[in-house]
This record gives structure tokens, sequence and C-alpha cells, in this order.
């Protein structure tokens, strides 16, 4: 207390009764003092000489009580995140912690009501929540709004417990402003802020969150060119996301100043600056020579750098070095003598990934002499990547080309690898006759041909399919880990091939729905997802999923799970048979007949369950008038 007394005679001389806040420098940190005093204690000066005694004099006693010295432990300010592509503002349903309470990475945090819906803010790290800044029923608030802090150890929280917003924010600036530095140069963030400053208005355009799982983009391609008018809601650019290609759009009239990725910048953090436009045309020259680093500095994290190695000449015995497989963190399979000789021999096991003679690619000890000295040559170390698009690497003598993978392929990669790997999956395969299926549609094609209507087959799948769900609930569930939710209504999730990956568009209500309805949504959708101009909202979500590769004359398969959905039904192709027939002169018949094979999750439908809805789905499409009842 002593050592600070001088910061009490700074405040009280020439000052009245009231609140102040300042920052003193001391040897290795910064403190924030705050003191409330009074109008007698401030009344007379106290001299440079005295003011320690006068401080200690029990006159003064009442004042020092009121004087509080902190320095606000390393924390984390939360804001309100983008939690649908067109959100701009949130209400906090209510928050599922408490200040104290610990929290781990993917834990629920709070109900966050956006523009579409009620969706769940979930925790980035772990942590304490030391301090709630908006409470249960906070309206309308604005993206980037500081909601709570949390900190790192639970000892920390205290020091927040009394804290408000504006001491808060006073000693972020402080410790920005005031901090030491290490040499005369201006900090880049400073140099961003004031080279920003010296340009006319202007409106940085930021990599938005296009999608609720985005977190990085890929420019595709650029709409508009330089010195363009825009118009509110005109499409600048089209930005690839984890789900699909969609365009950012400006919500503004403008001019399109400055471009400062080209197309083809790959893997962009939320954040990054894409363009500059401007309110008048006049003020589009004073861009040209803008650049990223002009901009007020913006804390995001850039692309991780991809390590890149050199592809060894091909030796001219054994196996030829293969690609690495696996990233730090992922299983290497291997041998207990393949990882002995590996360490001693300095052989990086990641190299063989997935290559092994062993059973799925257990990596043995032959494989390692099989590899040579390819395989021990050392990885080049890691570099930067530049978010220009690169060419593809390929082989000298053309005998490969390594092509890039689409955010879209990573993501359902990534989804299906999990789902393979966490969820229980059984088959279950029936043979379902069509034949009245096929005179029903085409009776129908026939009375729909004026409108430029066609039904197809698929469209009777969708709907027997919903139906099903109907009649067996549990088929039309989803398994969350503590609970398994069951809907009371059908979304079919129609997986669709596209040139940069899988995507299943969603119809609504599906049950719902007849025949026609059906058709025109799944053939909208379907055009749209080509194109890779599905809104997040017909992607996102689905009960239940229908996978066809009859068209491809595939007899039958086994689909992929796709989670958290608890089902998925594969649809093969139609083929003539012969089929028993008691009441045919010659004791069978011709028919035409389609095998489906039903994926469950165990987890949520027992085999008796997704046998009875097969049963419902085969009668449903024998029988097709049934599904009026």
């Amino acid at each position: 207390m002593l050592r600070y007394a001088a910061v009490c005679r700074h405040l009280l001389n020439g000052t009245k009764q009231g609140r102040k806040s300042i920052n003193i420098q001391t040897p290795g940190r910064y403190v924030s003092v705050q003191l409330l005093y009074h109008t007698n204690a401030a009344r007379n000066p106290i001299s440079t000489e005295n003011y320690t005694t006068s401080i200690l004099n029990q006159k003064w006693c009442f004042f020092t009580k009121q004087i509080r010295f902190y320095v606000l432990p390393p924390h984390t300010k939360m804001v309100l995140p983008a939690l649908s592509p067109t959100m701009e503002t949130g209400t906090i349903k209510r928050w599922e912690v408490n200040e104290g309470d610990s929290f781990s990475a993917g834990d629920l945090l709070a109900e966050i009501e956006t523009d579409k819906a009620t969706v769940g803010f979930d925790a980035n790290d772990d942590g304490y929540i030391a301090k709630i800044i908006l409470p249960d029923g906070s309206k309308d608030i604005p993206l980037g709004t500081l909601v709570a802090i949390s900190v790192e150890n639970e000892d920390e929280v205290p020091a927040f417990k009394d804290i408000s917003i504006d001491e808060i924010n006073s000693q972020s600036d402080a410790s920005t402003v005031n901090a030491p530095v290490a040499s005369e140069a201006p900090s880049p963030a400073e140099t961003s802020s004031t080279q920003s400053t010296n340009y006319p208005p202007h409106d940085l355009v930021e990599l938005p969150a296009l999608s609720p799982t985005m977190t990085t983009g890929t420019i595709i391609s650029w709409e508009r060119k330089v010195g363009d008018k825009l118009e509110e809601g005109d499409a600048v650019a089209i930005i690839e996301t984890d789900k699909a290609s969609m365009a950012m759009e400006y919500q503004d009239e403008g001019y399109l100043a400055k471009i400062l990725l080209e197309e083809g910048a790959k893997d962009l953090p939320l954040g990054t600056p894409l363009c500059v436009i401007v309110s008048n045309q006049e003020d589009i020259a004073a861009f040209a020579d803008f650049t990223a680093a002009a901009a007020p500095a913006v804390d995001i994290q850039p692309p991780s750098a991809q390590p890149s190695t050199p592809s060894p000449a091909a030796p001219s015995h054994g196996i030829p070095p293969p690609t690495p497989m696996s990233t730090p963190g992922d299983r290497i399979f291997a041998s207990p003598l393949a990882k002995k000789l590996a360490f001693e021999k300095g052989i990086d096991l990641a190299l063989l990934a997935g290559l092994g003679s062993g059973p799925l690619g257990r990596i043995r000890a032959q494989d390692l002499d099989k590899a040579g000295k390819a395989v021990a040559q050392p990885v080049a170390p890691a570099v930067a990547v530049s978010p220009e698009v690169a060419s593809f690497p390929h082989d000298a003598d053309g005998s490969f080309v390594d092509i890039p993978v689409s955010n879209i392929r990573k993501i359902t990669a990534k989804r299906l690898f999990e789902s393979k790997q966490t969820i229980p999956h059984y088959y279950l395969t029936v043979d379902v006759e069509m034949d009245k299926v096929v005179a029903l549609r085409k009776s129908f094609n026939t009375e729909l041909e004026k409108e430029g209507t066609k039904i197809s087959v698929n469209d009777f799948f969708i709907k027997a399919s919903a139906m099903a769900c109907l009649k067996i609930p549990e088929a039309n569930s989803s398994w969350r880990d503590t609970f398994i939710r069951q809907h009371n209504t059908v979304d079919m999730s129609i997986a669709v091939s596209t040139e940069s990956g899988l995507i299943t568009p969603i119809v609504f209500n599906a049950h719902t729905k007849g025949l026609v309805a059906i058709s025109q949504d799944v053939v909208s959708l379907a055009g749209k997802a080509r194109e890779g101009k599905l809104q997040p909202s017909e992607f996102m979500g689905g009960t239940f999923t229908l996978s066809n590769l009859g068209m491809f004359g595939v007899k039958h398969f086994s689909a992929i799970i796709n989670p958290p959905q608890a089902c998925i039904l594969a649809v093969g192709s139609a083929r003539r048979e012969l089929l028993p027939d008691k009441n045919a002169e010659n004791g069978f018949r011709e028919a035409t007949v389609v095998s489906v094979t039903l994926s469950c999750d165990h987890r949520v439908v027992d085999g008796a369950v997704g046998a009875q809805w097969l049963q419902h789905f085969k009668k449903f499409m024998e029988d097709p008038t049934k599904m009026l009842l």
C-alpha cells in the first residue's frame, strides 16, 4: 500500500467527491487503481513531503479503505458469434452455466435465439465462467458484443466478481496503450490502424460465417469487378464453405473499390479481409494501392502451415514412397517389432500409415525393408503456404496428379469416418415388388403430362419411407449421447452427388406432401446442389436419409448413416425376376424387383424394430394406394 501512496495524493489534490480510475506503471507490471473519495477528504491538498504520514493518519483511515488495487488475470472475452448466415442480433434465452462453473470444449454455455431458431452457444476450449456480462433475456444483442468472461484457473474467478464492463475495457485499453515496447518501431496493429485512417470512409468486407459450422472458406469467384456499382443484396463473390458454394451478398449500396484476395484463395479463416467497398465512386482511386496490411488489425488465426515434402526419386526395387496419410494425433497401426525397428532406424511410420501388409494396413517389420531409403529420408520442415491457389502436384512423368480436396469433401469424409468409427451399424435387406408402383407412375405421368410435371420412382420411395417413419417413429430418431430425440415430423434427406462431393438436401415434412410436391422439391433441390446454390437451411438437419444408386445399375449396397440420424435407406436398381406363384398355371410369375437395405444405429433402433420398419415400407411400395389410408 505504501508504495502506491503517491497515487492517492495525485488523485486527491485539487479534486472533489467522485470516482476515478488511473493506470500506474510499476516495475514488471501495470496496476489499475480505483478509489472512491469524499469531499471532506479532498478539500485540503496533501503535500509531497507528508503524503505518506497523512495517508496512514487515523484521519484518512476511512479513505484508504475505499482504495482497491488490482490487476486482472489473463482472461478470454466471449462475444456473441454468428450462429446463422443472416444473423445480425441475438437474444440470450438462457445461460446453461453459472459464474464459477467449469466447462470443457464443446459444452453448451447458453441458448441463443437467432433470426432462424434457438441455437446452442458452445465452448471452444476448457475453462471457468468468471463473469456473465449479459443475463438471461437480454434482447437484440449485436454480433461481437461481450457476453461473458472466462478464465483458465478457478482461483482467478473472484477477481471478476464486482468488475464492470467499463473497468474491463479500461484495463484492456490500458494494457494495450501503456505496455512497453521493445523498440521505437510501431507495432503492426498501430501501423495498420494509422494507415487505414488515411483513406476515405470505406467498408472493409471480411469473410462472414455463411453456415453455422463454417470456420474457413475458399473464394471460388468474384461476381463483381473493381469499380462496379453494388445494390443492396448483390452477390459480391462465391465462397465455398464446409457445406456448399454460397454467394456472399453485400447488404448496402456502394462501389467495389479493391479486391484484396484473388479467386482461388483457400482455407481463409473467418474475419479475413476480402475487399473494400466505398459509398462514393470518386473514392475508388484512393484504394488502388490499398493492401490487407493497411486494414485495421483483426484477431484472426492464419491457416495452419501445410507440410511440404519433396517427392523422392522412386527406388528401382520395392514399393514407391507413399504419401503421408496421418496427421499428429492419428493412431498408426504397427507391430511392436516394426515400431522398435522404425525408432532405431529413424523411419517415420506416418509415411507408411495404412499401407502395411498386415490386417487393415497394419505395418509390419518387412514393410520397413521394402520401403528402404525412400521412407527413411527426413521430412522437410513445414513452410508457410500462401492462400493463393498453387498448381497441382504431379509426377514428372505424368503418372499421377494430386487433386486438392474441397471443403465439402473434407467435411463429408470427416463425418462419414466418425460415423463408421462411432455408430454400431447393422444392415437389413428385403426385396420389394415394383409392378404396381410402375403402373401407377405411368398413369400419373399421363395425367400430368400437360402440366409439364413428371413423377419418378424415387418420389414413391421418399413418400413410402416417410409414411413408414410415422408407423415406426424409432427409425425417425437421433442419438444425442444422453438421450434419444424422437422427431414428430419426417424431414427426408436425399443424397445428391455433386462435383465437389456428396450433399443431402432436405424434403421437409415429406409425410404431409403429395408425390407432385415431393417431385418438385427434389428437382429444385438437386439442381441447386449441383450448382452450389443451396442455402444452409436447405441441407442442414433432416431426420431420415435415402440414397438411390439404382440409376447406375447397382443391385444393392449398404449406406453409411448420416449422424445424428439413426437410419439410412439404400435403394438398388430394378430387375426382372421369376417369383413363385401358386395361382399361376406354371407355378411362377415374372415381376419387377428392387432390393433395399436399411442401415440402422443399434443404439437407437433394435433389430426387430428395423425389420418392422421394412415391413411397412414394403407394404406401401407393393400396394401404394395404402399410403392414402
